[in-house]
């Protein structure tokens, strides 16, 4: 099995938002020096929706205010990858138009030309990126790995009830000290 650690929505913008103060950052970045470490790729997700927002329905509630406050509009500011967690050069930054890292990107083309089958989801919300990621990567036949504590949520119990409830029915659920332990070469 092939692996690749997906970092979704740490833009600085939802950063500022969701961060807690708990040491996501620096945890998140454990993780990907973790996956670099064990030659994984790390894939960058970021949401993106373009000027005047064409792709953004009225019946869809969460894009519809986000483009209603005008937010993360390609190339503004705030949609920029947080620099505490920037990919390097070499690193896929992909781009989507909805709450999954696969709705309206080409991430499927990128790993299935990789052959990567197996996912390790971290990101920002647990409630939308890393929930809607999930789901469709469950559907899609991909082997999946979540890092609870590489995940952040503004809404703290419905994280809690995310990676102890639901995400283990689906996936692996490993805290990042473990995972990097796991995956570090002998």
């Amino acid at each position: 099995m092939s692996s690749a650690l997906l970092v979704m929505d740490v833009q600085r913008a939802i950063v500022d938002i969701a961060d807690d103060g708990s040491g996501y950052l620096p945890r998140l970045r454990r993780a990907i020096d973790g996956a670099r470490a064990a030659k994984m790729p790390v894939i960058y997700v970021v949401i993106a929706l373009r000027p005047g927002f064409p792709e953004v329905g009225s019946r869809n509630r969460p894009l519809a205010a986000i483009a209603q406050a005008g937010l993360f509009v390609e190339g503004a500011p705030g949609t920029e990858i947080h620099p505490d967690v920037a990919p390097r050069q070499g690193d896929v930054v992909v781009t989507k138009r909805r709450a999954s890292a696969f709705s309206g990107s080409d991430l499927d083309v990128v790993l299935r030309a990789r052959g990567i089958d197996r996912l390790v989801l971290t990101g920002i919300a647990t409630s939308a990126v890393v929930l809607s990621t999930l789901c469709q990567a469950n559907d899609l036949d991909f082997g999946l790995t979540v890092l609870p504590d590489a995940c952040l949520d503004t809404d703290p119990e419905l994280h809690r009830v995310l990676v102890e409830q639901l995400f283990p029915q689906w996936a692996d659920v490993v805290t990042v000290d473990d995972w990097v332990k796991a995956v570090a070469p002998h």
